[in-house]
């Protein structure tokens, strides 16, 4: 079977559409519904059922789903692990990361990385954090360079290698006419008072600054959530809220509150998967952030 109608499925699948995918795998709309329609036509059975927007799996596409995913994994590791008998560092690295670290953070290294290895395509793609851990844990990324959760559960210490590149120290900030700017000694339990902007809940900075708050048994009044740091940095800086960002980012708009007890420090660096074998592309970018 032709590996290319099995990631254009699976590539139809995470996107949840036809057009998408194609912009994905560089293709036209109409050839990745003919891979589909073709795959379908091999197996006999359809794959997908059109629910209003969505597209649904059907019985059939739900077992395909995680055969296919092993059928391409299993390839690539051979593909790798036959690769690096050369010594030759080549093929393609495929790199996940955020906005923030992909700006703030890598350009520097990604120059040295092309320069020092013209022989490796880089396939950079900007993801959530929390999105790129779950894609290395997939075997769809060969590292993932981004905030590295606090902790990890068993099963994901099981499967992840993380480690720390970059300590990244937090600041409670708002806008030189807030406010907050203007109280001193201030406590925790009056920034609770005033509505915050950061990352989704769900994010791994979001959760950090939530656990603090529940630590001291208050609120947390969001009242605006975004994952991009440099947008929550202007609205920050016009005085809609309050907000935790790195140090790195701070500025003589931004006013850093002092509270006592409240450390919202957060790690950067990459993530591997333990299982999955590195390609000698992927060794040498490593190699890279250490130094």
């Amino acid at each position: 079977m032709d590996t290319h109608l099995l990631k254009a499925f699976i590539c139809v699948y995470e996107k949840n559409s036809f057009s998408d995918a194609a912009l994905d795998l560089h293709l036209t709309q109409p050839a990745v519904s003919k891979r589909i329609a073709t795959l379908e036509s091999l197996l006999d059975t359809r794959l997908f059922d059109r629910i209003g927007k969505n597209l649904l799996l059907t019985e059939a596409g739900q077992i395909l789903l995680p055969k296919a995913q092993q059928i391409l994994q299993q390839l690539d590791e051979t593909r790798r692990q036959i690769s690096n008998l050369s010594g030759k560092i080549s093929g393609t690295l495929v790199l996940g990361t955020s906005h923030h670290i992909g700006l703030h953070r890598l350009p520097e290294i990604l120059k040295r990385f092309v320069k020092n290895h013209p022989d490796v395509r880089l396939d950079i793609q900007f993801l959530d954090s929390e999105q790129a851990f779950q894609r290395v844990q997939q075997g769809t990324l060969d590292i993932a360079v981004i905030t590295l959760p606090s902790t990890l559960s068993n099963n994901e210490s099981n499967q992840i290698r993380t480690q720390v590149i970059w300590p990244d120290p937090m600041a409670f900030v708002v806008a030189q006419s807030h406010p907050l700017a203007q109280l001193k000694n201030l406590n925790a339990t009056q920034l609770s008072e005033f509505p915050a902007i950061l990352p989704g809940l769900e994010t791994y900075t979001g959760r950090l600054i939530s656990k603090l708050f529940e630590t001291k048994n208050l609120p947390l009044d969001l009242g605006m959530s975004t994952h991009y740091l440099e947008t929550i940095k202007m609205m920050v800086r016009i005085g809609l809220g309050w907000s935790a960002l790195p140090r790195s980012m701070l500025d003589d708009e931004l006013v850093e509150l002092q509270i006592p007890g409240f450390n919202a420090d957060r790690n950067l660096g990459y993530a591997v998967h333990k299982g999955r074998s590195q390609s000698n592309a992927t060794r040498a970018f490593i190699d890279l952030l250490h130094s």
